[in-house]
């Protein structure tokens, strides 16, 4: 398979700043427990992410960010599904066979 590395990048970051629109979002139940205003500005921070190096993103996709919030450390994941959401894509950078899920978690709950 070619390396669509950076269509992927381009898809994840679309799915990262479209929330919910270019991707299914799904936050934990550690997120979910706290404040409102918490959950939205840890929902920002996804958004605007733009920390990624080759530590954190060896593979170019931009699927993978990590920060702190109040003192919490955050972890944010994007996985590439079929679109019957209970296999793997085979080609996550098609986004007519893939459905990107974000997933948004405390990093001890990982």
């Amino acid at each position: 398979m070619p390396n669509n590395s950076h269509e992927i990048a381009r898809l994840n970051d679309l799915c990262r700043t479209a929330m919910g629109i270019a991707g299914k979002l799904f936050q934990t139940e550690g997120i979910s427990a706290l404040p409102a205003a918490d959950q939205s500005a840890i929902r920002e921070k996804v958004e605007t992410f733009k920390d990624f190096s080759e530590d954190n993103d060896p593979h170019g996709e931009r699927d993978f960010g990590a920060f702190e919030h109040n003192g919490q450390r955050i972890f944010w994941k994007i996985d590439y599904y079929a679109r019957d959401l209970m296999h793997g894509s085979e080609n996550p950078a098609d986004p007519k066979q893939t459905v990107r899920v974000l997933t948004i978690m405390l990093a001890h709950e990982y």
